[in-house]
């Protein structure tokens, strides 16, 4: 059979290339596209058709979003009520928010090859997104929307357009850049990370100083300001959430392990990239000189170079080291907005001339990472509880629990259950999968669900729920002391989806029966 894949010309010899290397040449915004929507197809239908419960925080943003809080505990409101507006425009379903979530990863993604086509060419960017399919924080997680899910379009959009604001002299992006600024600080705390640093760039390059010159970065800081209010106002009276962090920085336990925690997070951050490690190296290392297909560039202007480094390094190293000061378990605002750009570095760095060799081995391992981890994570949801009895999150009953104790509820108190506690996970899922959606409220540190008080509790009722193992289904002792007068009902038994050789999930429960409630109602 005559082979029909392309060939081309190199040094002499006859190279024949492999239809990745040929579409990279040729249509390169044709492999980018086909790349990104894979990858959201795949992150999009394997919890859509495979999960029967959110999986990770997903709960509790719903929770917290249905409330439509200018902030809470956990930062600023934005991510929790586009989740909560997904949810009701979706007829109250949670493949509305995997949508979300695999739209962010699309647009990161977009704005990334747009920040490439302009620095590297376009050739180059779809190289740098096709790298982005290593880092497996970008894929993996994302069905599990958080505020660090939405930070990351908003920061890769925000780089883009400070990119032609200040790169390209685009005075009309300035008015984008500040609203794009403005979603981001209404995401996470952690963009100030972002703004601190481009307002140092505006202040030490020589084209951000002319920039300054003109009015447009000024109108910008008062678009941003103007669109943040709001939450300003919220956040002036909400010093506890400053002070803690304030006494941590004071304290000894900090400056005993802060080392150790900053490094530890570093490492971990590396980890997310050992998929692109490995394309890296497999793509890199030769053999020969004639085995490798050459990627040119035009010479990179120093300004780009720096600025593609500066906004690729400095944001991970400054919110790993305030994590470590500050002593949390995971990089200040998530790790997703701290990587958008690793693809596009790696690019920047490899010089004008990209050598790809090992085309076919490189292009079986890219697929590989891209269709491994979601068909892993349903080989898991359908056989783990067949082969190893393993309770996965992700396949709990959470519209038959919540079914059954809002009608429960309804039919002995004459009315609908508005107040749900206990154990988090489970009183977030029965609130979730709730017609009447119930308010969430955290017995073990009320102030972070200041939208119930024990006093609304005492007026409403509430359905207190937690994790039972024996049919007697006494409640834990923290909750018997939290909610004295509750009476536990006989422990209710769910079947999952997907049962393999599990025992029943069984719920204990109670009811604290509202004020005006009718006597009469059973």
């Amino acid at each position: 059979m005559r082979d029909v894949s392309p060939i081309i010309a190199y040094r002499g010899w006859m190279l024949q290339v492999s239809i990745i290397v040929e579409l990279l040449r040729t249509w390169p915004r044709v492999i980018f596209w086909l790349a990104v929507l894979a990858q959201a197809a795949l992150w999009f239908l394997v919890p859509a058709l495979f999960y029967s419960a959110p999986p990770g925080e997903l709960p509790f943003v719903l929770a917290i979003g249905h409330e439509f809080q200018l902030g809470t505990h956990l930062g600023p409101p934005l991510a929790f009520w586009l989740a909560d507006v997904m949810f009701t425009l979706s007829g109250r379903s949670v493949i509305g928010i995997y949508l979300l979530a695999q739209v962010c990863v699309v647009v990161t993604y977009w704005a990334v090859f747009n920040l490439g086509r302009a620095i590297v060419g376009a050739q180059q960017a779809a190289m740098a997104t096709l790298l982005m399919v290593g880092i497996s924080v970008l894929s993996v997680p994302t069905p599990d929307f958080s505020p660090a899910i939405l930070a990351m379009p908003l920061t890769a959009l925000a780089l883009l357009h400070f990119w032609y604001a200040i790169g390209e002299g685009k005075r009309n992006y300035w008015f984008t850049l500040a609203i794009e600024i403005g979603l981001l600080l209404l995401t996470s705390y952690a963009g100030l990370i972002l703004v601190g640093l481009m307002a140092l760039w505006l202040l030490m390059t020589k084209q951000g100083k002319a920039a300054l010159a003109t009015t447009d970065p000024w109108m910008a800081g008062i678009v941003v300001v103007l669109v943040l209010f709001p939450h300003l106002i919220w956040l002036d009276v909400a010093d506890e959430l400053v002070l803690p962090t304030l006494h941590r920085l004071h304290s000894a336990e900090a400056a005993d392990t802060n080392l150790f925690a900053w490094l530890r997070l570093v490492v971990i951050l590396l980890a997310f990239h050992i998929g692109l490690a490995v394309l890296v190296a497999l793509a890199t290392v030769w053999r020969s000189m004639d085995q490798a297909a050459e990627f040119r560039r035009l010479p990179i202007d120093p300004f780009a170079r720096n600025f593609v480094y500066t906004f690729a390094l400095m944001p991970p190293f400054i919110a790993t080291l305030i994590a470590a000061v500050v002593g949390l378990d995971n990089p200040l605002g998530g790790a997703q907005p701290l990587l958008v750009l690793s693809g596009l570095a790696v690019v920047v760095a490899a010089g004008d001339v990209i050598r790809f060799y090992r085309q076919p081995l490189v292009g079986l391992v890219w697929s590989a990472l891209l269709v491994a981890p979601p068909l892993l994570t349903v080989i898991a949801v359908v056989l783990l509880p067949w082969i190893a009895a393993v309770d996965l999150a992700v396949v709990q009953p959470a519209n038959a629990m919540g079914r059954f104790f809002a009608e429960t509820f309804e039919r002995r108190m004459g009315q609908p259950l508005s107040v749900v506690s206990g154990d988090p996970r489970l009183a977030a899922l029965v609130a979730l999968g709730t017609p009447a959606r119930p308010s969430l409220y955290l017995f073990a540190a009320p102030r972070r669900s200041s939208w119930v008080t024990p006093e609304d509790i005492a007026k409403r009722g509430a359905v207190v729920v937690w994790p039972a193992s024996d049919t007697a289904g006494l409640p834990p002792p923290e909750i018997k002391q939290a909610f004295p007068d509750l009476v536990p009902e006989v422990p209710r038994a769910f079947e999952r989806p997907i049962q393999g050789r599990l025992p029943l999930l069984r719920i204990g429960w109670g009811m604290i029966r509202p004020q005006n409630a009718p006597p009469e109602a059973k």
